[in-house]
């Protein structure tokens, strides 16, 4: 007699959506120097992410007024995220490609790390008064856990760091700590973005591998 297997599952459609391809046959040396190859990148980012902290507050304004995230405003913001974890993911977690990173703001479907987020027509009056601070609070520790600060290292960097550690020894990037960063990294984007007033949907207290 056979069991059948139980359904697994269905979660609703997330307005965020993070994705990223492990590229096989990686260096076993080159993540050591990414950090350092990703320097110009970093320096753009920098102002991109001053940029993105004004944009933000010009669509904290306009959605209070007027329920909307203006579409050009939004699309500079999430192009600024999508540059951030193309980087992120050539640099420093989970390093799961050697492919330089594109310096763009756009889409860019062929990189193996991809975001999107999809556009809401209308966001709450309300939620954008409270959702960025207090709201967000819960989600906020969980993925400081994540990340780190400036006096530890997060989960994300110590599963980044076993896994290339790995991939020096033995060639092979495992699997399993790949799925488990992406998870985390899914987290953190999914927080970032009901941060930034670019979603209403709380982000799920889920792990996505």
């Amino acid at each position: 007699m056979t069991t059948a297997t139980p359904p697994e599952p269905q979660f609703p459609p997330d307005p965020t959506t993070l994705e990223g391809d492990l590229e096989p046959g990686l260096s076993r040396w080159l993540w050591l120097v990414k950090w350092f190859l990703a320097i110009p990148h970093l320096i753009v980012l920098i102002f991109l992410g001053i940029a993105f902290f004004f944009v933000t507050v010009f669509a904290f304004f306009a959605i209070l007024f007027t329920e909307r995230y203006p579409r050009g405003m939004f699309d500079f913001n999430l192009g600024v995220l999508r540059w951030g974890w193309r980087v992120s993911f050539y640099a420093f977690s989970p390093l799961a490609t050697d492919r330089y990173p594109p310096f763009s703001l756009g889409e860019e479907p062929d990189y193996p790390a991809r975001l999107a987020v999809e556009y809401p027509e209308r966001l709450s009056r309300g939620l954008v008064l409270v959702k960025w601070w207090l709201l967000a609070i819960p989600q906020y520790i969980i993925i400081a856990f994540f990340s780190g600060n400036s006096g530890w290292v997060g989960l994300i960097g110590v599963v980044s760091f076993f896994a290339v550690v790995t991939l020096l020894f033995t060639a092979r990037y495992p699997r399993s700590l790949f799925d488990f960063n992406i998870g985390m990294n899914r987290w953190t984007y999914r927080v970032i973005t009901y941060a930034a007033l670019m979603r209403d949907k709380y982000p799920p207290f889920r792990l996505d591998p």
